[in-house]
């Protein structure tokens, strides 16, 4: 029996990723084909299943990928194989999204659809642009206009004499009509000192607005060379956005800043730095992998009840030791007796996660501080295990030894090269869209240099921010100049580190 087709007519938002609603993404999840426009974050499309196919049919300064009736066959089409089919727009799909359309031709195919409405980008790059559409003291009437009608036909659809008459207006895709919108609402009546406003890329990163009158607004987008995709907002509460600007004065807005870690393990990294305002370029140059080997660490757990100690010096480490713990036919309860260190708050959530409690974490989160941390400890003849990386240094072990200590170290996961490549980073280098570099550990600095290759010179514009000493010595001793530098080695201190240096 033939699986019963469907598809889900998605509005993605403006460009915030985060501005998809729940809906949306479940849709997105469940999909077997992916049908996607010019303006969809691929954030968004991180949300899909790895073996989804994805069909571009985006649209960009007027030239089709795809035209209108070639997606409406590929609907139908994909839909009547039996496939989930997540049709993914900008915006809202019914408002200037001929999300319209589309239903109306899955409808006379007997294709099964859902809408899932989007969050405009009328009403959300507005906001984000600090302008309000309505105030009980400037407007209670808002109106959504299409600005892409072509001037030069003979008589236009819309009623100019009654938008001039409306308190606040908002174009879509209105900038290369811009003059003659002006003009229009000019001649029907509207005060030519209204106050005006050009956003583009709104609600991203890159969002720039440019403010003015009707009057002038058309004059200044040509000087600055303004150019799509851009909504337009007419109306007295665009003067609103001085004391409202919320989004374009966070710390590190416009700035790009590249996270190096494992993709994996950088949405927490990548969060903080959006929330702060920042453009998030992941360009990872390391992969975790496990040991080549688990005979080491196999070794270690079959005599887990001789050891006084167990230290876990990265959340990496300890999520591959009780992975293996797992396999092995054990859990945490052959862990009683043993206490638990870990280097760094992180760490040790990682561990507490599991609820198992973590007896010391040193103030100093390196390995150095480990050391320090267990000098007023009686362990003389003690038996500790170290499950790390295959790269890490010796400071913990030769340290311990000294007192006394055996230290089993055995290898629980390698670091190794990602395959990026560095034409991805160099791209955005050269478009001066990189302002800072973020390395969390020697790793990702030796990894970062081996993928741009000896010939690398970093831009003089670029920072380079590094968590704790030992990255910091690393960096330089690589050759790169650290400039912001992170010492109580966590991430949200690095955020704030990056942001404070930027500020100034």
């Amino acid at each position: 029996m033939t699986k019963q087709g469907k598809v889900y007519i998605i509005g993605a938002g403006p460009g915030d990723p985060g501005l998809i609603t729940l809906r949306g993404v479940e849709c997105i999840r469940e999909a077997d084909v992916i049908i996607y426009d010019h303006l969809v974050s691929p954030e968004i499309l991180c949300h899909a299943r790895q073996d989804v196919r994805r069909i571009y049919a985006g649209k960009r300064g007027g030239e089709h990928t795809l035209v209108q009736d070639e997606i409406n066959r590929r609907l139908v089409e994909e839909a009547g194989n039996g496939a989930v089919v997540a049709r993914i727009k900008g915006g809202d799909p019914f408002i200037f999204g001929r999300g319209g359309e589309e239903a109306e031709v899955l409808r006379e195919a007997g294709i099964p659809f859902e809408v899932v409405p989007g969050v405009s980008s009328a009403v959300a790059v507005s906001a984000y642009a600090g302008i309000p559409l309505t105030h009980r003291n400037h407007t209670a009437s808002v109106a959504f206009v299409t600005g892409h009608e072509d001037p030069n036909k003979g008589k236009s659809g819309l009623d100019w004499p009654a938008l001039a008459g409306i308190g606040t207006l908002v174009f879509l895709m209105g900038v290369k009509n811009l003059e003659a919108i002006a003009e229009n609402l000019i001649r029907c009546g509207k005060d030519p000192a209204t106050p005006a406003a050009l956003i583009r890329w709104g609600t991203t990163p890159d969002q720039e607005t440019l403010t003015g009158t009707l009057n002038d607004i058309a004059r200044k987008a040509k000087e600055g060379r303004f150019s799509p995709p851009a909504i337009f907002v007419v109306g007295s509460v665009v003067g609103l956005r001085e004391t409202l600007n919320w989004f374009e004065t966070k710390p590190l807005f416009g700035l790009g800043i590249v996270i190096t870690r494992p993709e994996a393990q950088a949405e927490g990294f990548a969060k903080l730095l959006r929330a702060q305002g920042a453009r998030v370029i992941h360009f990872p140059v390391i992969r975790i992998a496990p040991p080549e080997s688990w005979a080491e660490l196999d070794g270690a757990i079959d005599r887990l009840e001789s050891y006084r100690w167990i230290i876990f010096t990265s959340a990496n480490g300890a999520a591959f030791f009780f992975q293996r713990l797992r396999e092995r036919g054990r859990d945490i309860r052959d862990l009683k007796g043993i206490r638990i260190a870990t280097i760094g708050p992180a760490t040790a959530a990682a561990v507490e996660a599991l609820r198992i409690r973590v007896d010391l974490v040193p103030e100093e989160f390196i390995s150095e501080g480990v050391v320090r941390a267990f000098a007023g400890e009686d362990l003389r003849g003690c038996r500790l295990l170290l499950p790390r990386a295959k790269e890490a240094r010796d400071v913990i072990p030769e340290g311990l030894a000294k007192m006394g200590v055996t230290v089993d170290v055995v290898t629980t996961y390698r670091t190794v090269r990602s395959d990026r490549e560095a034409a991805e980073l160099l791209s955005f280098l050269a478009e001066e869209k990189v302002d800072a570099i973020t390395f969390t550990s020697p790793s990702t600095v030796a990894h970062f240099l081996g993928i741009m290759g000896p010939g690398f010179h970093l831009p003089p514009k670029v920072r380079i921010a590094c968590i704790g000493p030992v990255t910091e010595a690393a960096a330089r001793k690589a050759g790169l100049p650290v400039d912001i530098l992170q010492e109580r080695y966590t991430i949200p201190e690095l955020v704030d580190t990056i942001a404070a240096y930027f500020k100034k």
